[in-house]
């Protein structure tokens, strides 16, 4: 059994470790922060949990509590892992970040982004890019994880295969991607009002976005060399969810692509490669760690499509942050994400 604590436990992804944690076999949660919130229970702000987290409340954050847990989740705006993390290693604790503080390797870049100077770069070269299907390995030896984005997990195991075994044009890529509103987080804004977002659909950081640094990284490394891609989200009307419809231009006769996916998932446990044909709904993996992949080639033309799918909370957040988890420290990947999707 290991100790964990959860630094800023009331955002969706705060509360998502906890609903996951909560079924899992050898994880026990001895803090969770948050400011604003200190001294109420998990159980009152959280109904649904009660009967799990009971005696468990919010309390500020004290880095030799958090320092004592033998890991430490960070689910958190950018910019607060950077003032906690140094420390928090020191003491010998392993930090699993959420937030998009260590994603990016060139800590330039990264200001560029996000409008800030980084504040740990030197802590950017122990940071392992926490995607299992890319970087299992070194995940198990890590002691600081930067968990994938939602979108980018999506777009980065649709184009895996391709990319690998250089079958597609690496240098005109094209992710059309859609996402449900908790990907805005859980902050009021008007936006994301249902009499905004209801009913409606709509593009946004066209021009470009936040994760699209991050795509580019995770392509190039799958790559081999450098990645050129148009990366566009959307917002959907519905809570959960990403949806990511790719596109790929072949410079080779490819052979069976189906065939290629399925072997390059056939020993992921979270990567569902469905039947030939498929189009793979975002209802399907709503509440579990799971990416589900289709692979398309419209008239056996020089065009591939791939649909992949994914929870953003779980397999976009916190599902793969408890994955990392698992590796880190040996336990059995599926612990505390085996449960099947929610239907309807």
């Amino acid at each position: 059994m290991i100790k964990v604590g959860i630094v800023g436990g009331t955002g969706y992804t705060g509360v998502e470790l906890l609903r996951l944690l909560a079924q899992h076999p050898a994880v026990e949660v001895e803090a969770i922060t948050s400011r604003s919130e200190a001294g109420v229970r998990v159980s009152d702000m959280y109904p649904n949990l009660r009967g799990h987290y009971d005696a468990l409340a919010f309390s500020e954050p004290d880095t030799r509590r958090l320092g004592a847990c033998d890991a430490v989740f960070f689910a958190t705006p950018h910019g607060v892992a950077h003032t906690l993390a140094g420390e928090l290693l020191a003491q010998g604790t392993r930090v699993i970040d959420l937030s998009a503080d260590f994603r990016l390797r060139d800590a330039d870049e990264w200001a560029t982004w996000y409008g800030q100077s980084h504040g740990a770069p030197e802590l950017l070269e122990h940071a392992v890019y926490g995607l299992p299907e890319l970087h299992r390995e070194a995940i198990r030896e890590a002691r600081l994880i930067a968990v994938p984005g939602c979108y980018p997990t999506a777009v980065q195991l649709g184009l895996m295969p391709l990319l690998e075994t250089g079958l597609i044009d690496a240098g005109h890529l094209i992710a059309d991607c859609k996402s449900g509103v908790t990907g805005a987080g859980r902050g009021a804004k008007v936006p994301s009002l249902l009499a905004e977002a209801s009913e409606s659909m709509k593009a946004y950081g066209a021009g470009g976005h936040r994760h699209l640094p991050e795509i580019r990284q995770g392509l190039a490394d799958a790559a081999g060399g450098q990645v050129g891609l148009t990366f566009v989200p959307h917002l959907t009307p519905m809570i959960r969810g990403i949806h990511a419809t790719l596109y790929g231009r072949l410079t080779v006769e490819p052979g069976d692509l189906q065939a290629l996916f399925e072997r390059r998932f056939a020993d992921e446990p979270f990567v569902d490669v469905m039947p030939t044909g498929s189009h793979p709904e975002t209802r399907s993996v709503k509440g579990v760690n799971v990416c589900r992949l289709a692979v398309h080639r419209p008239g056996d033309g020089d065009t591939v499509v791939v649909l992949s799918v994914i929870d953003n909370l779980v397999k976009g957040a916190s599902g793969q942050a408890i994955q990392n988890l698992n590796l880190m420290f040996g336990f059995d990947e599926n612990a505390g994400l085996a449960a099947p999707a929610l239907m309807p």
